[in-house]
């Protein structure tokens, strides 16, 4: 596959999984947060926040891809 269809396809990818965790992340927020106190609401959207660098980690390496020689 060529290095820039790679990208343009990792970009698609990339921007999906920010759009749809954000959602998830506030529907899990909402329901299960509501009365909770701060420090919970705190480690929560602390830990939504840094989780999805996970998932964009691993389209970002294959997104860089072998490198053709």
């Amino acid at each position: 596959m060529p290095l820039r269809l790679r990208k343009f396809i990792g970009m698609i990818l990339l921007v999906l999984l920010v759009v749809i965790y954000a959602i998830v992340a506030m529907i899990v927020a909402v329901r299960t947060l509501g009365d909770q106190p701060g420090w919970v609401q705190f480690l929560y959207f602390a830990a939504s926040g840094l989780i999805w660098i996970l998932p964009a980690m691993g389209i970002i390496k294959w997104m860089a891809g072998p490198r053709p020689q």
